[in-house]
């Protein structure tokens, strides 16, 4: 079993999928039908390309000295080359701010896009949130929902890359798997794309980062294995069916039994998240 850090000292919400981040800024954006949730423009390519340099000599190795990051399983990446560059969607659980930082650096040279909080786009980190790939869900325009769809099911047939929080939100340092919601599974069928699970567990800290930097944990990230629409199943239970098989996989990756997890693997619509 891996390292269980103390999880006590964060306020967890009683829902196992509501934010307890507060975002202060809001910036007023809109995301109707016409905002460019993947925006292809010249200007907005060329500012990309530069961040992506900015994380290969700065941001990846602060990351890795920051969370102490291990990356386990990238041998799976190589081995499905082929398959992934055909468009994948991967998830995993969310337990750190910098967590999608380990997540890029994990799966490079793809260059994944994340579906984010609508409220972190209009926060005072949107503007480095879309340039790594930040796509925002429009939680409260119809129109806009459509737009982002039709968006992310081009981007996925063109062969892109999409991460999906599955949880729904993100609590820091958190060890059981919490519910996933059915973005990911949803997704998958109507795209007919495979699902990557991905697993963040955690290692102690030494005596100078726990005693001195005061850090709770160390992360390891492990990359498993696609996994696949099951087509010996009537339609309309396959994204139940492969919402659940991920759920159990990202529990074994992370070291959990999904037998003993605290939360069961089960496809969770009981209530709505923000961005899914």
């Amino acid at each position: 079993m891996s390292y269980d850090p103390k999880t006590h000292k964060f306020p967890f919400p009683e829902d196992t999928d509501k934010h307890y981040i507060t975002v202060k800024k809001d910036n007023g954006l809109v995301f109707d039908g016409k905002y460019p949730y993947i925006d292809g423009s010249v200007f907005f390519r060329f500012k990309k390309a530069l961040v992506r340099i900015l994380l290969y000599i700065l941001v990846f190795p602060v990351a890795t000295v920051r969370t102490g990051l291990r990356i386990k399983g990238r041998t799976n990446l190589k081995k499905h080359r082929d398959l992934l560059q055909k468009g994948v969607i991967s998830c995993s659980n969310h337990v750190h701010f910098w967590d999608y930082i380990c997540v890029m650096k994990a799966v490079r040279p793809f260059k994944p896009y994340v579906i984010v909080w609508d409220r972190n786009i209009r926060g005072e980190n949107g503007t480095m949130s879309r340039l790594t790939g930040g796509i925002p869900f429009p939680s409260d325009n119809i129109h806009g929902a459509g737009s982002f769809m039709r968006a992310i099911k081009k981007m996925l047939g063109d062969g892109g890359w999409l991460h999906i929080y599955a949880e729904g939100s993100m609590w820091e340092y958190y060890k059981p798997i919490r519910p996933f919601k059915g973005g990911a599974g949803s997704l998958a069928v109507k795209t007919e794309k495979p699902i990557l699970p991905l697993a963040f567990s955690y290692r102690e800290p030494g005596f100078i980062r726990k005693k001195i930097f005061r850090q709770i944990a160390l992360l390891d990230l492990h990359i498993g294995e696609p996994i696949f629409i099951d087509e010996n199943i009537p339609t309309y239970e396959r994204e139940n069916d492969i919402t659940k098989r991920a759920h159990d996989e990202v529990c074994r990756l992370a070291g959990i039994d999904p037998e003993e997890n605290l939360y069961p693997p089960i496809f969770d619509n009981s209530k709505r998240v923000d961005y899914y």
